[in-house]
């Protein structure tokens, strides 16, 4: 059994407010993996994990016949509306309901770690992408680099040991994503960091923006919004700007590889 059961309800459940205040922020990464791929006019493009759809669209802009999966039906339904012509749908990171080389570039930001099996949902997009295609995988950067892991930590500490696993910033040991790709056969090409800022207006827009997440939205569901709310509201109290809003700083790390 795969995984979607478990994050398609936490991931779709606020998918508005992750859509129209979170995904923005990693327009940078989403631009930069999208030209060292070199995602053009004509590319066939799959993007794992594709949420509600903003980096496929950026895609489809450059030219580019997308397609995502996502395990949130919610996510698939507002990424058709972002690009129709798009070929969006719901369903496994493990297996994805596309023949072997349809696509030319597969993509994941901040996806893969959601797999049942990391390296078995890696195969998958090598079965997917034609010989010599690419597959480029986004993750988290490292703690220190990662300013929204205090709001995730604060989150962590209303939760039992055995169930803050999943809330930090995965997969950002030295090395360890390439390993995973070997795993799969495909081969290392390029890497590098990135830094995306989280900006919020005012708190109420940081603490929707958090309480979209779904691992948040799991807290939520154990220990109730008002705790949780609370948790998050004054882990951003470092963060406020002069003006009024709040600013965190955070590190992604890609890897592009070929298959």
């Amino acid at each position: 059994m795969g995984s979607a059961h478990i994050h398609g309800p936490q991931w779709g459940a606020r998918v508005q407010d992750y859509a129209s205040i979170m995904e923005g922020f990693f327009c940078p990464v989403y631009e930069r993996v999208f030209s060292e791929a070199k995602v053009g006019a004509g590319t066939k493009l799959l993007d794992v994990g594709c949420g509600p759809g903003l980096a496929a669209q950026l895609a489809a802009e450059r030219g580019a016949l997308v397609a995502g999966l996502d395990a949130a039906e919610a996510s698939v339904a507002i990424a058709r509306e972002r690009t129709p012509d798009g070929d969006f749908r719901s369903g496994e990171l493990e297996a994805l309901p596309w023949p072997h080389a349809a696509f030319d570039v597969v993509t994941s930001f901040n996806a893969f770690q959601f797999a049942a099996d990391i390296p078995n949902a890696l195969r998958e997009a090598r079965r997917v992408v034609r010989p010599r295609g690419r597959v480029a995988m986004v993750v988290w950067g490292r703690d220190e680099a990662c300013e929204t892991l205090a709001t995730l930590a604060a989150v962590n500490k209303l939760l039992p040991p055995a169930q803050t696993g999943a809330v930090g910033p995965p997969l950002s040991a030295p090395g360890r994503v390439e390993r995973l790709l070997e795993q799969a056969g495909l081969l290392p090409l390029s890497s590098g960091e990135l830094e995306c800022v989280f900006a919020y207006p005012d708190l109420e827009t940081a603490v929707r923006g958090v309480m979209s997440a779904g691992a948040v939205v799991s807290a939520a569901q154990r220990v109730g919004d008002e705790i949780v709310q609370r948790a998050v509201a004054a882990s951003f109290a470092p963060f406020q700007t002069s003006a009024g809003g709040y600013r965190q700083r955070n590190m992604f790390r890609y890897v592009i590889a070929s298959a």
